[in-house]
């Protein structure tokens, strides 16, 4: 597949019933908990008080928490394909299918620590997370797997924030899918609100963003912007995440201009 947008591209979207280059039988029942957990999906409602009510954020809620989860898992399958390793799971003794687990509770509970504060939130989404594994891993493996697949999960959880650095590809694909989330739906709270801050200008610029696979790296991401102001989602957010995550050498990014009155190619970043 060449390195171009197709609307109708599979991997864009994880669908349970599909095949994948990864085993998804743990990861399917796994998902299927989470989504009728009521701590959880009480949690995902909660944190987006702090930060969208109080604070005129951009979302970090339910959606936000959808779309970062179905990104990693896509991102995380496209890597699969292109034959990155993933070393979390591997070097904790873990089996392959432990992976997509990992990426998938990661990615639901990274922000859990925004009902405490939005600042600093990352530190406190540490013990919290840490409550809710305690109680769900016990559903899907014995003692000491649950002690391994924690860690993991919290490493990952961790260095979703710019400041740590990822030690295993899945944290790297947790950081990378959190700024994946950037279309203009995200800031559309804040936007009517009156917020017209720099995150909220620039993610009002982003029509679509699109996983694909690539020629020259496994991943190609796609963004389309309507305006200049969406350069500082993908300079300052999209690529600062990138950096330090251990996956500048397997994504590209690629952000075009859609608006017809202004240059079609507004920057082309090869990282």
């Amino acid at each position: 597949m060449s390195d171009s947008v197709d609307d109708e591209s599979a991997g864009r979207v994880y669908d349970p019933n599909a095949e994948h280059d990864f085993p998804d039988e743990k990861l399917n029942r796994v998902l299927e908990f989470v989504d009728t957990d009521e701590e959880i999906q009480t949690y995902l409602e909660a944190q987006n008080v702090n930060a969208v009510d109080r604070m005129r954020y951009n979302d970090h809620g339910v959606k936000h928490i959808e779309i970062v989860r179905n990104r990693a898992l896509c991102l995380y399958e496209l890597l699969k394909a292109g034959d990155v390793d993933f070393n979390g799971a591997r070097q904790q003794g873990l089996d392959e299918e432990d992976e997509s687990v990992i990426i998938a509770l990661a990615a639901a509970l990274h922000d859990i620590g925004h009902v405490v504060h939005r600042d600093e939130h990352v530190y406190y989404s540490i013990p919290l997370a840490a409550d809710v594994l305690d109680r769900i891993l016990p559903e899907f493996y014995d003692l000491a797997e649950q002690v391994r697949v924690k860690a993991e999960v919290l490493h990952a959880i961790l260095c979703h924030h710019k400041a740590e650095t990822p030690l295993t590809t899945e944290a790297g694909v947790i950081r990378v899918a959190d700024a994946l989330d950037m279309e203009r739906g995200r800031s559309r709270i804040p936007y009517e609100y009156g917020g017209r801050g720099i995150n909220t200008l620039s993610s009002q610029a982003i029509s679509s963003v699109s996983l694909q696979e690539g020629d020259s790296r496994p991943v190609m991401v796609e963004i389309a912007m309507t305006n200049a102001a969406g350069v500082y989602q993908v300079d300052n957010l999209l690529k600062a995440k990138l950096r330090g995550s251990g996956l500048e050498d397997e994504i590209r990014i690629v952000a075009v201009n859609t608006n017809e009155n202004h240059d079609q190619l507004v920057e082309r970043i090869e990282l």
